[in-house]
This record gives structure tokens, sequence and C-alpha cells, in this order.
């Protein structure tokens, strides 16, 4: 981390557009230029992969780790590129502006790329950059679009109720569907092109006006992705190809019966004995999309709770021991230098804070958790920060501040809070103490979701952990971003010395981590 730094967490599909959904397009350099101009250095995403219907359109589960969400594409980029035209992107039926609709947004968007698709045809032979990609990122790229492409043809079907020559991957099949398919599969390539195209230039834009991209890296794969249809020997599959054990938490802070993910486990054995070539595959491919990146849930690198497949809750699971020495061993010699920021939250045990410590990665600190028992001990309390972290007011998984002291937090928490304050306050208050306090705070970073800049109540909640739909929806409208609240955040964080270049010493200019690639 680079000392004193401070950020904004914003997701790609809650930027302002007038496409339904957030989108690399003008409204990301917008959002950028918005950064820069109140003094922040980091953007935090979340996944930036294909997400489902299915699952509720969360990042957290998608068809791809490698892949990119076609949703994210600007199409005022195509416009830009000829692809498309102003009257083309047009609709008349004007989206909503504070809350994404999918299920209106992905036919819209899905037969636009299209039409963009059919202009390119004729040229994409002749397309030396295009080829380039192709066969740069071929190792993911072809199983993804052949993937997409056949689950296409059978109306959606999950890939282990396919035929059984398609589900194991029969080479003389698969040598046949690609030929079938052949049309579908350029397509689905050209969209990963320009996804990864669009994205290699926000990335260096971002970078021009001094920031840097901190990404979000899952640790668990759907089943339904072609990661798991292509490494199936990866994950705990039973015969049918199907989860044998499943991924989740048991009951915590967020879920009396814990949280079933569904997604299958890992089967560390075989990883091990391949000494972790799918993993050093996957963080090669994120150290060029970020500048630095999350290990979500990092404990279940060390150990993770597994699931009998067919529970209708996570309490009857078991934790396992995973082989995080080995694994993080083998990634730094492969990457010296890992821009890596380890998920801390939760019940951590001695052995996974170890695992951290060992290997000197940034955790994170909640101020939202900070007032809910230990007293002067809690150890999100801010006196108890240290340098090496994050800190939050809270994350997509929290509410917001202010939907926080008005419906969450209970009475003692208030009054804790104000006893850590030394004053009381009122709801509309409540989002700018904590900012001030993520502020001062002596961790490297600060980092605030954009909902709490705003002062925003529940209603803007990104996520509720456990609710399976209706997450993942709120946007910010253009209007927000006024020069006044840009003027507001850089104020607090020339106070507290968080500007580009306030409290580095000569040492502290290089953040470790800094990886060399700057495309993808």
């Amino acid at each position: 981390m680079t000392p004193r730094s401070s950020g904004i967490l914003l997701h790609l599909t809650s930027l302002p557009s007038d496409h339904g959904i957030g989108d690399m397009g003008r409204g990301a350099y917008d959002f950028v230029d918005f950064l820069s101009d109140s003094g922040q250095s980091i953007w935090q995403v979340l996944p930036i992969g294909p997400s489902s219907g299915f699952c509720g359109n969360s990042p957290y589960c998608g068809f791809s780790v490698f892949a990119g969400n076609p949703l994210l594409i600007g199409l005022d980029l195509l416009v830009e590129d000829g692809l498309l035209t102003r009257g083309e992107i047009e609709t008349r039926h004007p989206f909503a502006s504070r809350l994404v609709d999918y299920e209106a947004v992905e036919p819209f968007k899905t037969a636009l790329l299209r039409r963009a698709f059919e202009k390119y045809r004729e040229r994409a032979g002749a397309d030396a950059e295009f080829q380039r990609f192709c066969a740069e990122n071929a190792d993911w790229l072809d199983d993804y679009a052949l993937f997409t492409s056949i689950r296409e043809r059978l109306s959606g079907a999950g890939w282990s109720d396919w035929p059984d020559a398609l589900k194991n991957r029969e080479e003389a099949a698969l040598r046949k569907a690609g030929e079938e398919l052949a049309e579908s599969v350029l397509r689905e390539k050209f969209c990963q092109y320009v996804f990864f195209t669009q994205w290699t230039s926000l990335k260096a834009y971002c970078k021009s006006k001094g920031g840097r991209i901190f990404g979000d890296i899952p640790i668990y794969v759907s089943h339904d992705s072609a990661d798991v249809w292509a490494n199936p020997e990866v994950f705990k599959l039973d015969a049918r190809k199907r989860p044998a054990f499943v991924a989740g938490v048991p009951p915590d802070y967020f879920s009396k019966t814990g949280q079933l993910w569904g997604n299958p486990v890992y089967c560390w054995e075989t990883l091990k004995d391949t000494d972790f070539s799918w993993w050093v595959k996957r963080m090669a491919w994120n150290l060029r999309l970020f500048d630095l990146a999350r290990l979500d849930h990092f404990r279940g690198f060390v150990a993770y709770w597994e699931v009998a497949a067919g529970e209708k809750t996570a309490q009857n699971g078991r934790w396992v021991d995973a082989p995080a020495r080995a694994l993080f061993d083998t990634l730094l010699r492969r990457f010296p230098r890992l821009p890596l920021v380890a998920e801390d939250l939760g019940t951590i045990t001695p052995d996974v804070r170890e695992i951290i410590r060992h290997y000197g990665f940034p955790g994170m600190k909640i101020l939202q958790f900070a007032f809910g028992g230990g007293g002067a001990s809690n150890p999100y309390v801010p006196h108890n920060h240290v340098r090496n972290c994050i800190v939050y007011t809270g994350t997509h998984d929290n509410n917001t501040t202010r939907g926080w002291f008005a419906h969450d937090a209970s009475a003692a928490e208030k009054k804790s809070l104000f006893r850590y304050l030394g004053r009381t306050i009122e709801e509309d208050r409540a989002h700018e103490e904590l900012i001030r306090l993520a502020m001062m705070s002596v961790c490297d970073a600060a980092i605030i979701p954009m909902q709490d800049h705003l002062g925003l109540g529940g209603d803007a909640r990104m996520n509720l952990p456990a609710v399976a739909f209706g997450n993942w929806a709120w946007r910010l409208e253009a209007e927000s971003l006024t020069p006044a609240l840009a003027a507001s955040i850089l104020e607090v964080t020339e106070t507290y010395g968080r500007t580009p270049g306030e409290g580095m010493t000569d040492s502290d200019t290089q953040p470790s981590g800094t990886h060399s690639s700057e495309t993808v």
C-alpha cells in the first residue's frame, strides 16, 4: 500500500449511464475525473466478470473468472468506433437512473452488441489486434466462447446437464460444436476483445490522472462456468460432475443460519500436484487487470467451510484445511511482489492471522463494526488500527452508514459511538463522522463507498448477504457528482494528509506489489 492514500468504492454497474447500467463509457471517464478532482487515488470495483440472473446478478457468481461482463461495454464508445450509430443506442423508453433493471438491460445491450458484431464481422480476419488478442488469450477465451455458445444453443442449460459428449469434453464433440457454432464463438470473442480494449483504455486513463484501480478476486467459482467445465479436476465434483460439496460460511454477523453460497469447493490436493497452475494463471490475469486486488474471503485459503451438496443451510458444515503456505509461496515465486489485500472480516482465527502477518498482506478495518462490543479493545476501533491496512466506513456487504445508524446500530452501539466521538450526533451526520474517523485513521488507505459520501440511506445499499435476489442494483446519478461534493471530499482528504504525495517518504513512493504489465 502507498501510505496515506484514499479512494472511493463504486462498482462499474453503479456508474451513470443512459443505457440502464453503468459501463466503461464516458460516464466512467467522468468518474475518474471526479476522483482526481476530489484528491482520491484509488478506485475500488467489484468483480468484472459476466454475471447471471440465475444467481441474482451477483458479480461474485459468474460464467468465467477470466472473461469480462459484456453488459459493462460502453455503447457510446462503440458509436465513436463506428460500430453503432447514435440513433441505434437511443431508446424510446429511458431506463431508470437509480436502479439497474437487469431484465430490461440484458436484451437491450445484447441486441446492440450483436449489431456491432455484424458491422465488424467482415474485417475480423484482417484485424491484427483482434487476432493477437484471440491468440494471446486462447487458453481461456476458446473455452469460454465455446461454453457460452453451447449454453445458448441449449437454452441456458447448465453444462452438467449437457449431452455426455459435450459435458465430458470429448474431442470430436467439441470440434463438431466449434464448427457448427463458429459464428457464435467468433461473436463471443469479439465481445471480449471490445470489453478488454475498453478496460485497458479506462485503466490507462485512471493512471494518467494519478489513480489506481483496486479490483476484487472472488475466492470461488460458479459451478455453471467455463472454468469448472474446462477444469473439473480442480473442484470436488461427484460422478455426474455436479458439486459434491459447496462453499459457504457458518452462522455469523450477517446470518443466523450461515451463508450457503453453493459454489463448488476446490480439490486442493489436485491443485497442489500441479504446482497450483490454475491459480498461477488466474493471478497472472488479475495482475494485468488491476493495480491491486482484494482476495475475497481470505480465511478460505487457510481453512474453508465445506457443506455437503443438498443441505438447505450452511449450519451442517465443517472446516477443512487448505494449503495456504504452499499456494502463496508458489505465487510469490512467480510474482515476487503481490499487490494483494486480504479480506479478513468475520471470525478470523490465529492461523489465518499468522498467514496474513507472514506474507505482509494488508487487511481491512470496518468502522461499522467498531462499536458493537469489546470496548476499547475492539480491533475495528480507530485507535487499534495499524498502518498496513485499509479502513472503510462499510463495504458493499454493509448497509450504508446512514442506513446502519438509522436501522442496524443498537442503542448500545450508538452510545459507544457517541462516547468515542465525545458528543451525540443525529442520523444526518453519521456518515460524515465515520468518514472523518476513517480519514484520520493511521491505516495506509481509507476507502469510502460512494453512497456514504452522498449521505444516502439504506435504500442505496448494494448487497444484503444471505439474500439471493434484489441486490447489486443501486446506481449513481450523474447530477450527484458536483464540484461542491468534490471540494468537500478534497478538503477532508487534505486535512488528514491523504491526497497524492502526502505523507510519503522516499522509500514509500513505490508501492509494494506494483506490476509492470499495463495492457490486457
